[in-house]
């Protein structure tokens, strides 16, 4: 498993992140009002972007099973 500061993908990230949460009780959230984000295919500088609008709220939370 990939550590935070080692990742490479969006996956990679995304798991790294729900596994450091995990157990925790954490939760997330974030509020967006018009907000444009422009997300990268790959790492480098010549990936493509895939443009995503958000207006809202967004919250991630965790829980033991």
């Amino acid at each position: 498993m990939a550590e935070l500061n080692e990742t490479q993908t969006w996956p990679e990230l995304a798991i790294a992140l729900y596994d450091k949460l995990t157990g925790r009780g954490a939760q997330i959230t974030y509020e967006f009002e018009d907000f444009d984000l422009y997300v990268p295919s790959k790492v480098g500088e010549d990936a493509s972007r895939a443009h995503w609008k958000m207006d809202g709220t967004l919250k991630i939370r965790t829980k033991e099973s």
